[in-house]
């Protein structure tokens, strides 16, 4: 006897008169129609989410049909899931995505969890994905990619770094070069590091079939042959909605250390501890 594959969809729908009962009815109708509930959560003002299995398309059509008919909700996305929606159902919100580059995701300080989640979401695709996050020090970028890494059960390995200490690194050892590792670059490290073997371990790494994430990904290309539209993602964390993203300073310590100067009190240059 062969048992039909269920399918997951994503379900979200408009709650456009709120009456006690409305989920307990919108449940009973799935479950009547053959449909099972995975997860279900708020995922904006006056919407739910919901992940759902079947394993008929059409009963997911007739299901999509009937709502039709019922004044209570209306139907605003009914699709097979994507990242974001998962996460919105996890998380009870949808992460911010640019109306015009949708490639670029917005997170606040205080959305750390939901960042971390979407990293390690995204450590778990295999092959090339190469992803750039902004942000000013100490906003949480290097814990927030260590910490995806974790929840991805990914080993990560810093090829610049100013976590803790500064970190340049010149060559790998064997057991360093895996695609199921995460290399983190620092741009503004990289952009400043006039070590030659420095730069051609980037290219090396570049290259590799794996996930890197490169911090201030703007300076990473200014002194790069790589550019912008390279990125898989770009991710942008900030303290709070207002605050700017601007590579002024960070700029003038990358032309102060190509001239051999010293930039020991660097505020972009020192070490920080894990989400301070």
């Amino acid at each position: 006897m062969t048992v039909a594959t269920k399918k997951e969809w994503y379900l979200e729908y408009e709650i456009t008169l709120n009456r006690s009962g409305l989920l307990g009815d919108v449940s009973s109708l799935l479950g009547m129609m053959g449909i099972n509930i995975v997860t279900i959560n708020g995922v904006d003002e006056g919407r739910r989410g919901l992940l759902i299995k079947s394993d008929n398309l059409e009963k997911v059509s007739r299901f999509e049909n009937i709502v039709t008919e019922i004044d209570d909700i209306s139907i605003t996305k009914l699709r097979k899931p994507e990242l974001r929606d998962r996460l919105a159902v996890r998380h009870g919100r949808y992460i911010e995505q640019d109306a015009d580059d949708k490639k670029t995701f917005r997170f606040e300080r205080e959305d750390l969890g939901l960042l971390v989640d979407f990293m390690a979401e995204l450590f778990k695709e295999e092959g090339h994905k190469l992803i750039g996050i902004r942000g000013m020090p100490r906003v949480g970028k290097t814990e927030s990619i260590v910490a995806g890494s974790v929840c991805a059960h990914k080993r990560w390995l810093f090829i610049s770094s100013t976590l803790i200490k500064q970190t340049v690194r010149s060559s790998l050892i064997k057991g360093e070069y895996d695609s199921n590792h995460v290399y983190i670059i620092d741009g503004a490290v990289t952009a400043r590091e006039s070590n030659v073997k420095h730069q051609e371990l980037v290219k090396e790494v570049m290259s590799l079939p794996s996930i890197k994430v490169v911090e201030h990904p703007d300076l990473f290309v200014e002194t790069s042959d790589y550019e912008m539209s390279d990125f898989d993602y770009i991710i942008e964390l900030r303290e709070n909605k207002n605050q700017e993203i601007h590579y002024e300073e960070m700029k003038k310590q990358t032309v102060k250390s190509k001239n051999n100067l010293d930039f020991g009190n660097d505020e972009f240059g020192g070490g920080f501890g894990f989400f301070e």
